[in-house]
């Protein structure tokens, strides 16, 4: 078995295993379910992106999975940020 054929079930493998939970935990559940799918998600697209540059066999097509983490680990402190309590069906209780 070659090197491409190596990375070529690999990535789809990713692809079937991976972005398919994601997806799910993405689009339904709880805030947090929510920030964990986006996460996974992001983690398998980058590997997704590797695999298919090191099958095409270009290495300057690193860049973009480089770009997409740097982006995504700001994105998620952003989403963190945002996520206060009382957003995840809790309701907060001021006293008086």
């Amino acid at each position: 078995m070659d090197a491409a054929t190596f990375w070529s079930a690999a990535t789809l493998a990713l692809l079937l295993l991976g972005v398919v939970p994601s997806l799910f935990l993405a689009a339904r559940g709880s805030n947090v379910q929510r920030l964990v799918g986006l996460q996974l998600l992001t983690g398998c697209s980058v590997m997704v992106l590797i695999g298919l540059s090191i099958i095409v066999g270009q290495s300057s097509y690193l860049i973009v999975p480089l770009v997409l983490a740097v982006l995504a680990s700001i994105g998620t402190l952003v989403y963190t940020r945002l996520l206060k309590p009382g957003l995840d069906g809790q309701q907060i209780v001021e006293e008086e």
